[in-house]
């Protein structure tokens, strides 16, 4: 099967979806969700309807929703109007339907949640604690990747604060730092550990954890002392930062004959596994 391109079922009707694998983020078909949100006989006249009566709406589709090349109902690919997790719930917000209404009331609970976080953090900080200790990680586990959470957040301030803005700047520093220090890039480590869209750095063991954040201390520390400013002046620090950790892993297999870098993660098994 190719798992790039699936239907997922609700309330038996089909949903087509695309992984794509640059983003690493799954799409779906718009006019799918439509479908079983309205129970239209002609969801993409309904569609056109909501964008029409809908400006605002209408704009954010045309800007941000891709025209994504899926298997159409007479079994030949198309390009079909699709979007992202995001995309979809903004969409679903302009759906007048009861069955919306379990979308929409989870919208405004996350929505609500974000904005108690933002007067108060650390109510973002226990819920990620929580989250976490229901995925199973143990107490120590937790404390590291918070700590390395922190290590992290300091590094991407620096890069804002020093012209570091756009988000594929953060992408390309963050996979400089990732192959100094582990000798294989940011994907290649998903690959490694079997993963899609989940976050990496929530499967990493403990020394993983803590060789990334070495590699991330070190890189903001040597560039608040160059005084780095934008994407190509961040580049030195970030491949030194990431070679530090880099000599600090080999040094620590050689004498523990392990390697740091593995494949486990802490991804449900299938069954039958």
């Amino acid at each position: 099967m190719n798992t790039d391109s699936q239907l997922i079922v609700f309330q038996n009707k089909k949903i087509r979806r695309q992984w794509n694998k640059k983003t690493e983020q799954w799409y779906f078909s718009i006019i799918d969700v439509v479908d079983i949100l309205t129970d239209s006989k002609n969801p993409t006249d309904y569609l056109k309807k909501m964008i029409k009566r809908d400006v605002d709406l209408g704009s954010y589709i045309g800007t941000n929703c891709p025209q994504i090349e899926m298997v159409s109902s007479n079994g030949k690919k198309r390009k079909i109007l699709s979007g992202n997790t995001e995309q979809i719930l903004r969409i679903i917000q302009s759906i007048p339907s009861s069955k919306a209404e379990p979308f929409k009331i989870w919208l405004a609970k996350v929505g609500y949640e974000r904005l108690q976080e933002t007067v108060d953090p650390e109510k973002s900080i226990n819920r990620a604690r929580t989250n976490w200790q229901k995925l199973g990680r143990s107490q120590k586990w937790i404390q590291q990747r918070m700590m390395g959470q922190e290590t992290r957040n300091k590094l991407t301030d620096y890069w804002k604060e020093h012209e570091v803005t756009k988000q594929d700047e953060y992408a390309i520093l963050t996979n400089i730092i990732h192959e100094e220090w582990t000798d294989i890039s940011v994907k290649q480590h998903k690959q490694l550990k079997g993963l899609k869209r989940e976050n990496l750095r929530d499967h990493m063991t403990e020394a993983e954890i803590i060789f990334t954040a070495l590699a991330e201390l070190s890189t903001r520390q040597i560039a608040e002392n160059m005084q780095s400013k934008g994407l190509d002046q961040n580049k030195n620090p970030a491949k030194k930062g990431g070679r530090i950790a880099n000599n600090a892993r080999m040094e620590l297999e050689q004498k523990t004959g392990r390697k740091v870098i593995t494949s486990k993660n802490y991804l449900q098994p299938k069954i039958g596994d």
